[in-house]
């Protein structure tokens, strides 16, 4: 901040830790990593550009190809961003029950969205671009599946989240797992770094993949080949598809995973209103669930503790969610009442 760029890209990352104040407990200092700064508002923007850069670096991305991949969005719209940027057309496939907010961002940005079956999931929007890249000869970035997406959160994440709390113990990281990407690529660092750290991974209580110790068949590229048993859909969206993916996988074989907490969508929803009308940090779904998994590590955490959560993306991608359901558009009784109470410049109540 505060100084020239070449390229909106080299705004990725960087971003800020705060502290949660009116929420956390007495005695325990609760912090939590705001990706919504990133440039295209999520933690997203950092995996696109890893994938991208890491196309262009093996060859595997030609200049001009067509670029394709699976999202619930906010991947989509970090890729958008990127290709913009760079030159790349790009195809994003989404399962039809994401918000439109969404699909909206990624046309804005110049990309084309393919809606599939919201009742294939996310292996259906998986299946269909890895369909759409294999019949049109597109590179295929495969998020889920993709090293260079951990790389990326091993070489600017890890070491931001290291740096803020230099000279101090990091108690807990928690987090959602997505595609697994930031879960592989932070933790493997803290391990050496900063050993000591727990990592706190949650999920929606609806769709309880981890914790139900079922192991996701895969094809042989880890590619999901089925969606999970567990699976049943849930208001946080980007939390979890409907399949461990592969580098969420290697992170629970490396044991890299301390505790795993079940979130459910009420309880998540409740924190992102309550992170936004308290503390005035403005966070999606998924971040509200991260917060609401942090409370609870902070009430069995010692007192003095650290925590850290990620909250992934902004609140903007949710308007036309039941994050917004009760937010009127229209004045409320009381907002016409404090307008009547002067004498001009009234509007009409809303016609019911």
């Amino acid at each position: 901040m505060g100084r020239k760029f070449e390229n909106i890209l080299e705004t990725i990352g960087n971003t800020p830790i705060v502290r949660i104040n009116k929420m956390a407990p007495d005695g325990v200092n609760l912090f939590a990593k705001i990706e919504a700064f990133n440039p295209l508002g999520s933690v997203k923007d950092r995996l696109a550009l890893g994938v991208i850069e890491a196309g262009e670096k093996s060859g595997d991305l030609k200049p001009g190809q067509t670029v394709i991949e699976a999202t619930s969005g906010n991947t989509g719209i970090g890729l958008a961003m990127v290709c913009a940027q760079k030159g790349y057309p790009l195809v994003v496939t989404m399962a039809e029950s994401f918000s439109v907010e969404r699909r909206k961002l990624m046309r804005f940005l110049g990309a084309q969205v393919v809606l599939t079956p919201a009742a294939a999931k996310g292996t259906g929007m998986v299946n269909k671009a890895a369909e759409l890249a294999e019949a049109n000869g597109w590179f295929l970035t495969r998020q889920f599946e993709n090293e260079a997406n951990p790389d990326i959160h091993s070489r600017t994440t890890a070491p931001e989240i290291l740096a803020a709390f230099e000279g101090e113990k990091l108690d807990y990281f928690v987090l959602g797992y997505g595609t697994g990407g930031t879960l592989k690529g932070v933790a493997r660092v803290l391990a050496e770094e900063s050993p000591d750290t727990k990592i706190i991974v949650c999920e929606p209580e609806l769709a309880p993949l981890l914790t139900s110790g079922v192991a996701q068949e895969r094809n042989p590229n880890g590619s999901p080949a089925v969606s999970h048993p567990s699976f049943t859909p849930h208001p946080m969206q980007g939390f979890t598809p409907d399949f461990i993916p592969k580098l969420t996988g290697d992170a629970v074989d490396a044991a890299a995973i301390d505790q795993i907490l079940t979130i459910a969508g009420p309880d998540a929803m409740r924190c992102s209103q309550e992170l936004a009308q308290k503390e005035g940090i403005f966070v999606g779904i998924s971040s509200g669930g991260a917060v609401a998994a942090a409370l609870q590590i902070c009430e069995q955490a010692d007192a003095g503790a650290n925590v850290l959560c990620m909250l992934a993306d902004t609140g903007e991608r949710y308007l036309s969610t039941p994050l917004f359901a009760d937010v009127p558009a229209d004045m409320t009784d009381e907002e016409q009442e404090i307008s009547q109470s002067t004498p001009n410049y009234h509007l009409a109540p809303a016609a019911e």
